[in-house]
Order: structure tokens, then sequence, then C-alpha cells
């Protein structure tokens, strides 16, 4: 072999793990892959091209595989996407004025070629060796990757640290998986020490668990397995039509269906066992599930078609839609909006949250991003009233004004223009303050509101055409499925047709 040809197979090997043993092990130390490992379990076999593995860091002396950054393109599933990974074996997974250029290439070719990126996001923050020294007009990483929202579905996995820059990417993509002892933080305790005077550990700044109460975290796993298997899961929803995972999947009995809305409407049920018996078995995947607790967001495939799901909660806030519910419930429809996956909605809603607590949560503002999403959705959207549909709660939950492709109820559901109790008390009020006795006025105020509950049964507004049909719930996948099948393909598109905020 040539000399130069010999040189240049040694620096290609000397990149990877074999050649890197006391890297290797001060992984293993931590408990954690390589980055190349979670590659190999990532991306299809043999697919991987790197871009700028022979880059090293930009001062004389310093050494790093890579310059601290694995990237390129691969198959995940079949699919072309573009993978950036920080190796935290390399002074820490800092990001160098060398390897903000390469990741910045790697962005403007997901752009470029409107492929989806995955970023293995373990790090913290700046490499301040190079950063001050290495002349460079400008770090366009962190707004070539801005520039992706609602172009390319984006997802980071954070296994360890993400601190700085790290997590200003992570706050960026799509869908953020992070494993619970994760650490994330828009300063590392260098930062925090010389803003406060304290010096705290990466977990006392920004542990998972406090992520995934704010909603920041989409999805939390136990360990890089699990985090990889999501990532995977998730981009699969955005496979186009007649790719492998869009086949037919396998579907639950549906007859538990009619049992689970309970007949007493005080009693609550998880709407979770809904989703679950409506999609294809082993199709869930629900976004921020630690946040929001009033709403349940997740995507499902029905006879291997992608939907996204919003629905209402009842097993929090009796499904009462407040402001984290609202912020959480906006942004998954700009998801589905951005990429053409079709919408349901189960709503089983009192209306909004109210009381003086509430309004100072903003949810004026928060539940009209609810409202102003899907009007201005060009998705199809399925709506499935399975019990509540009160005030406008209602109104926002796919009712009939925002023009759903099908507006459905169960025989459970209820409806009124806001709670009926409050109703009765408004409409009657003269003839109730009339009552002197206390009992025997609560007595009329529930005759009367039984009254209004009897004009108001899901049958009884479906004789208004308030619904388009009520349905044995059995039939619901059913019904759903020969909806979708009428509907035409999306158009295809050529730009992007919508961002999606950050949160």
């Amino acid at each position: 072999m040539r000399q130069d040809l010999e040189n240049l197979v040694s620096m290609q090997a000397g990149r990877l793990d074999g050649a890197r043993p006391a890297a290797v092990a001060r992984q293993r130390k931590r408990g954690k892959w390589t980055v190349r490992e979670a590659l190999a379990a990532l991306a299809d076999a043999d697919s991987f091209t790197e871009y700028g593995g022979l880059v090293r860091p930009a001062i004389d002396g310093m050494e790093g595989a890579a310059d601290g950054l694995v990237m390129g393109a691969a198959r995940v599933g079949g699919r072309a996407v573009d993978f950036v990974g920080y190796d935290f074996t390399v002074y820490g997974g800092a990001q160098s004025a060398l390897n903000h250029t390469k990741i910045t290439r790697m962005f403007e070719h997901a752009e470029k070629r409107r492929l989806p990126v995955i970023c293995w996001l373990d790090g913290g923050g700046a490499r301040p060796h190079d950063m001050h020294v290495v002349a460079r007009p400008s770090t366009p990483t962190f707004v070539v990757f801005a520039r992706l929202s609602g172009l390319v579905p984006t997802i980071g996995i954070v296994p360890g640290r993400a601190f700085a820059g790290h997590a200003n990417l992570a706050g960026m993509c799509d869908l953020l998986v992070a494993t619970r002892d994760s650490a994330m933080g828009l300063a590392g305790p260098p930062l925090v020490e010389a803003a406060l005077g304290k010096r705290f550990t990466p977990e006392e700044i920004g542990p998972a668990d406090a992520h995934w109460a704010s909603g920041v975290i989409d999805v939390l796993v136990d360990n890089e397995e699990e985090a990889i298997a999501v990532a995977k899961k998730y981009l699969a929803y955005f496979d186009p039509p007649g790719s492998p995972s869009a086949a037919p999947g396998k579907a639950r009995d549906q007859a538990p269906l009619r049992d689970i809305v309970p007949e007493n409407p005080r009693r609550a049920y998880n709407v979770r066992k809904v989703i679950e018996t409506l999609a294809d078995e082993g199709s869930v995947l629900e976004i921020k599930a630690g946040y929001g607790k009033a709403a349940v967001t997740s995507f499902i495939r029905l006879n291997g078609r992608p939907v996204g799901v919003i629905a209402n909660q009842p097993m929090f806030l009796a499904g009462a839609m407040d402001t984290p519910a609202c912020l959480k419930m906006a942004r998954f429809v700009q998801i589905c909006d951005a990429f053409d996956i079709p919408l349901l909605v189960l709503c089983d809603t009192p209306g909004l949250m109210v009381g003086p607590e509430v309004e100072r949560t903003g949810l004026m503002r928060h539940s009209a991003r609810v409202l102003t999403a899907l009007a201005n959705a060009t998705i199809p959207v399925m709506t499935v009233v399975l019990r509540k549909a009160y005030g406008l709660g209602y109104y926002i939950m796919g009712s009939r004004p925002l023009d759903p492709e099908i507006l459905l109820a169960w025989p459970t559901a209820e409806y009124g223009g806001m709670g009926l109790e409050g109703a009765v008390t408004i409409i009657h009020g003269k003839e109730l303050e009339a009552i002197a006795d206390p009992a025997e006025r609560a007595a009329r105020h529930a005759a009367l509101t039984a009254e209004m509950k009897e004009a108001n049964t899901a049958i009884e507004c479906a004789a208004r055409f308030i619904y388009d049909d009520v349905i044995d719930p059995a039939e619901t996948r059913a019904i759903l499925l020969r909806t979708l099948d009428k509907l035409p393909p999306p158009p295809p598109r050529t730009s992007r047709k919508r961002i999606i905020e950050p949160f």
C-alpha cells in the first residue's frame, strides 16, 4: 500500500471506537454508550456515510477524534436521514469552532435535501480553548437549525448532559427524548457559579424530572436503547404512503369501548384506554405525558396510517382545559399540520378552567392558541365526543364551526353551551331566588338541570344535527377508517407549510 494511502487508512481507523479504548472506558464509567455505538444502533446496516471525520481541533497540540462531532447521512428504517452526534469523550462533547462549522454544513444539507435530522446531544456547551482564538465572523448553526422547523422532522436525544448550545439545539427539536438520569440547562455549572456565586451540580441545575414536568422533555426513557427505539418509532410516522411502516396493523377488540365511559357522568376514566383500543396494536406514542395532564397528545396508527390524537383527560381536572393542556395541544396540532398528518379529536371536557388563579396563567391567550391552530390547519380533523361537550372548551375541541371531516358522538355524550348546572342558575335565577327554603331551592335546581340534560343527550342533539351521527362506540375505528379512506392525498410540498413553535 502506498504511504499516503496507508496514512489515510490509519487516520480513518483512528477515529473509530476500536482505536480508542481509553475513551470507550470513560463512557463505560459513565454508564453510557459512545456516540458511534448509538449511531450503529440507530442506522440501518452499512448505510452511514460520514462527513468531516478527519477534522481535528483547531488549536495545535489538541487531539480529538472528528473534533468531537460524528455526523453524516444514513438510513433509519429505510428512510434517508442526517445524523449529528456529539462525542462526550472528546472534551466533554463541547462545541468548537470547527465542529460548529461541521454541524452547520449538515443542517444545510438537511435543508437542501429535506431530510429529517436526528441529534445526539451529549455535551456541556462551548469549548473555550479555541472559540476565542479561531477567527470566524459568526456561528450560523442555531439559525440554520431553526429554519428546519416545519420543513423536516427534527429529533433530539439527550443521553446524559446538554448544556448551553446543546440545550439550545434540544429546545428547538420537534421531539426531545431524554434519559431519566440526564440533565439540561442553558448554562452549565461554571457559568452558573460565575453568575450566582454558588456551585451547583448539573442535576441540581436541570434534572430530567424538572424538564419532564415542565414539558421540555417529550418522552422520558430509561436508557439509550429505549431512546433510539422511540426516535425510530417517531420518525416512521412521517414516512410517505406506501412505505413498509405503513403496512396495515393489527386491530384490538373494539367491544370494550362500549364500557370505558362510566354510566355515572361524575366518574372519571382514563382516556388513554380509548386511544389504545382504537389504535393498531403497539402503535401509540404519547408526547409530553408528564406535562399538561388534563390533555393527552399521541401519535397512533389506524390500519397502518399515521394519525395524531388530542384528547381531554377526565382523570385530571375532570378534563377541563387549563393553560398547560392548551399549550401542549396547540403545538401538537402544529406538528400534525406541518407534515400533513390527519388529526383525531376525542372530546370530553366541561369547558375551560375558570377562576382567578387560572386567569393569572394567561389562559385567554393559550386557549386561543389551540383554536387558532385548528382553525388554520388544512389537515383532515375527525371529532368524536365521548362525554362532556360544554362551552368554549367544546368549541375548541373540533366542534362543527371547525369543519371536521366527521363529527361523531357516543351515546354517553352530553352537550351544552356552558355547564348545565351554571346555565340553570343563570336562566332560572329569579325563579330560584324566589324559593326561600334552601332544600326546596336545591331540589328545584336539580329538577331543572335534569330537564336540560335530557334535552341535550346525544340522540336529542343528533336530532338537531349538532352531530353528524351518534354511534356504537365499538364502530368508531371502522367509521374513522372509512372516513380516512375517502380523503384525497395531500398536495405535494415544494416548500415549508408552516413552522412549529419550539414549545
